[in-house]
């Protein structure tokens, strides 16, 4: 079958892994995390499937592999969350996982035997640590990202509660599901292996629901939960004053983080990496009412990501020397400072302008790819068809154009652009394997 050895095979699966829906820029530390996660073999494989959803019988004809080596290859790869399998349409359809939402989350979710898990948090953490993948996913201004911030709903301001949507609710989120399961948090899993966790949250607070729930209970990589546990989760989060991080989507949501300052990636790579896009804010703003506030400045202690300043009154107040400043530009909008808030001055007021999610889990992957400058290899998936490869390029290049892609992603364009491509997508899912 003419496979690739040696270096060759895991330079080919990083290039792969970089053409998926998160740029995973090329480097040593990410040559020996490869290594560590895949066999030569399952490189191999990897390397071979398309880039979108594919069967096993299709798998058969592209690959070149037999059915028999398919099935054990792929059922190593789904146990250890490097391929996900969806059931769709009455059979599995596989897909390579990206770095994020993928990899790196469902390696680090792990507990079993079989893997280096404090190699694998020391490459994550020098992956993460040394810019490039903050660089090449949100060195542009790209803005549409894996997950968006949930408000604690009790932290809206009474006058304003009343217009907060369902899919802004994270317990109408809850109620909309049957299916939940709570996994171990990846970022915190990695963070206590390199001794930088300085919280006591537990490390079991990954939460997901409907195929997501189903893909991590099947192998292993989450436990089955009902209703009642998942709200408690979510009251837990409100307690202990944690940010509430959802799949960036309208409907069926899949999962709920429950995330803190010292361990989530994603936060730090705004407190820390100073990138202000790694989520999607919420529809509010935090406040405080000058005429309540007592500034004691607990939420500038609580805010998870620095966004919080303390100004010092030239004439104070009373016992009240300084007040709270909320930057806005980075401002998730996610209530933790008003949980913490004594006086119930700091509170949550809606955004001059509406933040706007996509609608389905569809637009969301098209969106991310098209600012990530990938969205041609989902189109023309194939990747040993020489035609294919061709259009990858040709249509690549013209992505990348910059009034092509902010017209693409304009609320102009935006439905005719998706609807174009879903009708596709339709058709082609329903031609045979």
């Amino acid at each position: 079958m003419g496979h690739l050895v040696g270096k060759d095979i895991y330079r080919a699966l990083g290039k792969k892994i970089d053409g998926l829906t998160l740029r995973a820029p090329w480097n040593d530390t990410f040559h020996a995390l490869l290594k560590q996660l895949y066999s030569a073999e399952e490189a191999d494989l990897i390397v071979r499937m398309p880039y979108g959803p594919t069967t096993i019988e299709h798998l058969e004809q592209t690959t070149g592999y037999p059915r028999a080596t398919l099935e054990r290859v792929l059922e190593a790869l789904c146990l250890k969350g490097l391929v996900t399998d969806m059931h769709v349409g009455g059979q599995y359809r596989y897909i390579p996982s990206p770095l994020a939402v993928g990899i790196f989350e469902f390696t680090m979710m792990r507990t079993g035997d079989g893997v280096d898990l404090k190699e694998c948090a020391r490459l994550f953490h020098d992956y993460l640590s040394n810019g490039g993948v903050w660089e090449a996913n949100l060195g542009a201004g790209q803005q549409l990202q894996l997950m968006r911030t949930l408000p604690h709903e009790q932290t809206v301001a009474p006058e304003e509660h009343v217009e907060v949507l369902d899919y802004e609710k994270a317990v109408s989120i809850v109620e909309s599901q049957k299916q939940f399961a709570v996994g171990i948090c990846s970022c915190r899993h990695e963070k206590s292996h390199m001794g930088l966790k300085r919280c006591d949250v537990p490390l079991e607070t990954c939460t997901s629901m409907g195929e997501a729930a189903d893909y991590l209970v099947r192998h292993k990589l989450a436990r089955s939960i009902d209703k009642s546990e998942m709200l408690d989760r979510l009251t837990q989060a409100r307690d202990i004053g944690l940010v509430m991080n959802a799949d960036n989507v309208q409907k069926s949501v899949s999962f709920v983080c429950l995330c803190c300052g010292c361990c989530c990636n994603l936060l730090l790579g705004i407190s820390q990496f100073g990138y202000p896009h790694t989520l999607v804010t919420s529809n509010y703003l935090a406040k405080a009412e000058d005429t309540t506030c007592d500034g004691c400045l607990k939420c500038k202690k609580a805010c998870p990501i620095n966004a919080i300043s303390l100004e010092r009154l030239t004439e104070p107040v009373g016992k009240k020397k300084a007040r709270p400043v909320v930057d806005e530009s980075i401002c998730l909008g996610c209530g933790v400072c008003s949980l913490a808030c004594t006086t119930g001055s700091m509170t949550l007021h809606h955004r001059p302008q509406r933040v706007l999610y996509p609608e389905t889990t569809f637009e969301k992957i098209i969106l991310q790819s098209l600012e990530v400058g990938t969205l041609q290899n989902l189109l023309f998936a194939e990747p040993e068809r020489l035609s294919h490869q061709f259009l990858r390029a040709f249509v690549g290049g013209f992505l990348r154009l910059t009034p092509v892609k902010k017209a693409l992603v304009s609320q102009t364009l935006r439905s005719r652009f998706l609807g174009a491509l879903k009708s596709g997508s339709a058709r082609a899912a329903a031609r045979p394997a």
